[in-house]
């Protein structure tokens, strides 16, 4: 495996977007390397919000066919929290929650196996408050939907 400094640097750019909660959504990611940049979005037709959010970040994730040093921003605090603090719990209790069945857990359990492939920082910024990249995947999964 190559070493960090030896890895692409990636950053990654993902929302997911639904009218109502659940109805129709649409998840988006923009993929940045260098002076290149990749859009990818998609949608299902009946969905809630935390499952496109989800869908953001994995497919982003997906779409790099090498291991990368990646720098994700996400307006999801369901997503990063998840990630970050409750992953390893959910995985020790066998994919379950504390107080029982955990939600999307084909996406937390396809997400965990993405991760491992990517040195990944998780950064959190607030949506819909002018931030420029986290405005431009928004409009992108919106359409997505």
């Amino acid at each position: 495996m190559r070493s960090s400094k030896l890895k692409p640097h990636v950053i990654l750019y993902t929302d997911g977007a639904c009218l109502g909660n659940p109805g129709p959504g649409g998840w988006a990611a923009i993929l940045q390397y260098g002076k290149h940049e990749r859009e990818i979005s998609g949608g299902e037709k009946e969905t809630t919000n935390n499952r496109m959010e989800l869908r953001a970040a994995l497919e982003g994730l997906r779409a790099l066919t090498d291991s990368c040093k990646v720098t994700l921003f996400t307006d999801s605090t369901y997503l990063k929290r998840g990630i970050t603090e409750w992953l390893p719990n959910w995985k020790r209790r066998n994919w379950r929650r504390k107080g029982g069945k955990l939600a999307n857990v084909d996406l937390w359990m396809k997400l965990d196996e993405e991760i491992v492939r990517h040195e990944i920082t998780w950064r959190w910024v607030k949506g819909h408050a002018g931030h420029m990249m986290n405005e431009r995947v928004d409009k992108l999964a919106r359409k997505a939907i």
